[in-house]
């Protein structure tokens, strides 16, 4: 949903109401199907009983009243038996001077004069299918302006033919320090709109000097002697800082991009939150984000799950335990000041904003109890500051990203410094910006990105990026290769592991801790194996974990990964501590599987520990789907040749078995083949089988292509078996198994265990 085009359509249908089709080209314009909104007009889904109203089950309820008290009115239809019966999630009534409305869902009221309707864009939302939670954690502002700046952006790639890299690079500084100047004179650092009116006065609307002018004033907002320049530029302070301060060139504009740039200067930029913003505008320059700009960055939710047992936590206790004490107060900013905080794969940069937050915050309330707000100047050797951040990132504007959203961040924690103290250090000219390095962070050396330093407390976190194997490209194979080449097995391994494991060997004998968020198969099966038990080697720890849980953020369509994270330190005396969803416990001890126990480690076996059945994939075809059938398939089949139901059997897997669908398979043997084919279309199938299995690129394919009546690995056992799907849902608290008969063939979505005792399905499906 795109906020911006959606509040230019909602303007036009308010300025020149159309009083007869209003509701439905509202509708409409929260992508309502044009199919559904036809048949509501024609009456079908409409189910009110009076004129001039409409009532969608589970939608709305809408009406037009031209006189009486709209707001008794609205009161009373929230009780009426229609809205009770239906269920409606919004109540709408308007007199096309006043629209009034509720959210039954969250109880939310709308009261709005008719034509300001479109600055209420998010009030509909649901429709949409985005709900209110999500909003406000998204932030409209943040969403328009990623839009505006993803249009901006498409049209300078356009004008200026940007293909390669460095082209690429310069663009992307140049949007950074363009995104800097709208902040900067809608917070207080420029005068107000001064960059936006300085663009607008100094500029042609051909957009023909744009290029020059903003070339000549980046340079000046890196000079702090500009006695050579204009007055107009020398009103514009001296930033510093490393923002303006690599010489890079400035792109070319049409008029349409020089028009955009001036609306991006009229959108509010002090309402922008950087903790968001980074990753949307990250989207801006991915063309395959832009469907979910805003809805892909990690939430402030999972980063505490992170940062609170890694180190807050003790922070606060630290503070609690403090009370007024000044030494202890002192000593806890001390230890504030030597923190480095480290994400080797920080993106645009959401853990180091919401960490540098959290710290500042806490730094705050020392100085608050302290009875004091130290010197607030440049040069005073207290405050957090913006050089105990570090980060790595590939991708080269997420890294220029992060780094300005840490000096946006850095100036609205000034903002909340002056709110309590009544002055806060100077925003400009900006300090040292975080330490984010442009890189692989499989390749570089760990500590020159974050040096060790004598009495720094250094915290390593973040959310790598996951890959499994199947997943990995050749470069990523590469990484894994050079990161575990001492090490072997490593390639069942997922890409994360290469973070746990370098950031391991960077903690041994120093003050060092880290977390990393992670697929939950790292703490399973072969992998528990192939990575932990080298880490373990290392006198490391596991100091805490969140136990799987399902990563949620506010994407539409969430892809839904179960995760973990989890803690390494050196050994140490403090608590251990393993949490389950809102529940913590302190525990001796955490082992790979993440849960309270020793440090076993279960080694893969190629034959049971008990006298039990073995059990084995189902049966797999390899037959271009030709020795399957469908139920209708099976039935014509039968219909046109009954000899042919000797051939059939049951063909279930995972999917089949746990939805209770059908599927069936031709299941021939040499003894009767000669019977089969005589059946044409059995022999037909027969054929493309095998013509199938020659083409494929595969030897092993090939040489089955001389029995192609036959299934190309065969399993199956003519009795009773036990099936195990191979997939099942995390939401189940059992594996659902179950007994199929004789003359079923499991396929290779399913385990089969064949003749086997009853028992054996107890424990199969045992919680």
């Amino acid at each position: 949903m795109n906020i911006e085009e959606l509040e230019e359509k909602i303007l036009s249908l308010v300025t020149k109401p159309d009083k007869v089709n209003f509701i439905y080209d509202l509708l409409l314009a929260y992508g309502q199907p044009k199919a559904s909104i036809t048949r509501l007009q024609k009456g079908d889904y409409n189910l009110a009983k009076q004129a001039d109203a409409v009532l969608w089950k589970k939608k709305l309820y809408f009406r037009k009243e031209t006189e009486g008290d709209l707001y008794a009115l609205i009161d009373n239809l929230q009780n009426s038996p229609d809205v009770t019966r239906y269920h409606p999630r919004f109540i709408i009534i308007t007199d096309f001077k006043t629209l009034l409305a509720v959210d039954r869902k969250t109880g939310d009221t709308l009261d709005t004069p008719f034509q300001e309707l479109h600055r209420h864009t998010d009030f509909f939302l649901p429709w949409a299918g985005m709900e209110k939670s999500q909003i406000q954690s998204e932030s409209l502002a943040d969403i328009k302006a990623a839009e505006r700046l993803a249009r901006l952006y498409d049209i300078i790639v356009q004008d200026n033919d940007i293909q390669d890299e460095g082209d690429r690079h310069a663009l992307n500084i140049f949007l950074s320090r363009l995104l800097f100047c709208f902040f900067a004179e809608d917070t207080g650092i420029f005068a107000n709109d001064q960059f936006t009116n300085a663009v607008a006065s100094h500029t042609t609307e051909d957009g023909s000097d744009l290029q020059a002018y903003l070339q000549k004033l980046f340079d000046v907002l890196n000079l702090s002697e500009r006695t050579d320049y204009p007055e107009y530029l020398q009103a514009f302070p001296y930033v510093n800082g490393g923002l303006f301060a690599e010489e890079s060139p400035v792109p070319g504009f049409s008029r349409k991009a020089g028009k955009i740039i001036i609306e991006c200067g009229s959108l509010d930029w002090k309402a922008i939150n950087p903790d968001i913003f980074g990753s949307m505008i990250q989207a801006v320059v991915h063309g395959d984000q832009r469907g979910s700009l805003g809805m892909h960055y990690t939430s402030v939710v999972n980063i505490m799950k992170v940062i609170a047992p890694l180190f807050l936590n003790d922070l606060h206790e630290q503070l609690e335990k403090a009370g007024d004490d000044a030494k202890k107060l002192n000593k806890l900013l001390g230890r504030l000041y030597h923190l480095r905080i480290f994400d080797p794969a920080c993106g645009s940069g959401n853990f180091l904003i919401i960490v540098y937050k959290e710290l500042c915050k806490l730094e705050i309330e020392i100085l608050k109890r302290l009875k004091t707000g130290q010197l607030f100047t440049r040069e005073s050797s207290g405050f957090i500051r913006l050089s105990q951040f570090y980060g790595i990132e590939l991708d080269d504007f997420a890294h220029q990203t992060a780094k300005l959203s840490l000096w946006l961040a850095d100036h609205q924690m000034n903002q909340a410094f002056r709110e309590v103290f009544g002055d806060a250090k100077p925003t400009l000219p900006l300090q040292e910006g975080g330490q984010i390095v442009c890189g692989n962070a499989t390749q570089l050396d760990w500590e020159e990105v974050c040096p060790k330093e004598e009495g720094a407390e250094i915290y390593i976190l973040g959310n790598p990026p996951y890959l499994g194997t199947k997943y990995q490209l050749v470069e990523h194979k590469d990484d894994m290769a050079e990161v575990f080449k001492d090490i072997k097995n490593y390639k069942t391994l997922d890409y994360v592991s290469c973070w746990f494991m370098i950031g391991s060997r960077y903690l041994q004998n120093f003050d060092a801790q880290l977390a990393f968020v992670s697929t939950n198969s790292i703490s399973q099966g072969t992998q528990v194996v192939a990575l932990w038990p080298n880490i373990f080697e290392m006198c490391l720890e596991i100091s805490f974990s969140h136990q799987s849980f399902k990563w949620t953020n506010s994407a539409k369509g969430n892809a839904g990964v179960t995760c973990v994270i989890i803690g390494v330190r050196n050994p140490s005396s403090q608590p251990k501590y393993l949490y389950d969803g809102d529940l913590s416990y302190a525990v001796n001890n955490i082992n790979p599987y993440l849960t309270s126990g020793k440090n076993i480690v279960v080694q893969k076996r190629s034959s049971p520990l008990s006298n039990i059945p073995i059990m084995s994939r189902g049966s797999g075809a390899v037959d271009g789907g030709n020795l399957i059938l469908s139920t209708n398939e099976k039935n014509q089949l039968i219909n046109k040749f009954p000899k042919a139901e000797i051939f059939i059997k049951k063909y279930i897997g995972g999917q089949e078995f746990i939805r209770g669908s059908e599927r069936w398979c031709l299941w021939l043997e040499d003894k009767n083949l000669s019977s089969a084919i005589a059946i044409p279309d059995i022999a037909e199938k027969i054929d493309k089988v095998r013509e199938f299995r020659l083409r494929s690129a595969k030897k092993e394919t090939q040489k089955i292509a001389s029995i192609p009546h036959k299934f190309a690995e065969i399993k199956y056992r003519k009795t009773i078996s036990i099936i195990v799907p191979v997939v099942s849902s995390i939401r189940r608290k059992y594996i659902p198994t179950g007994f199929i008969d004789e003359d079923t063939i499991i396929n290779v979505k399913a385990f089969a265990i064949y003749d086997p005792e009853t028992y054996i399905l107890a424990i199969i499906s045992s919680h």
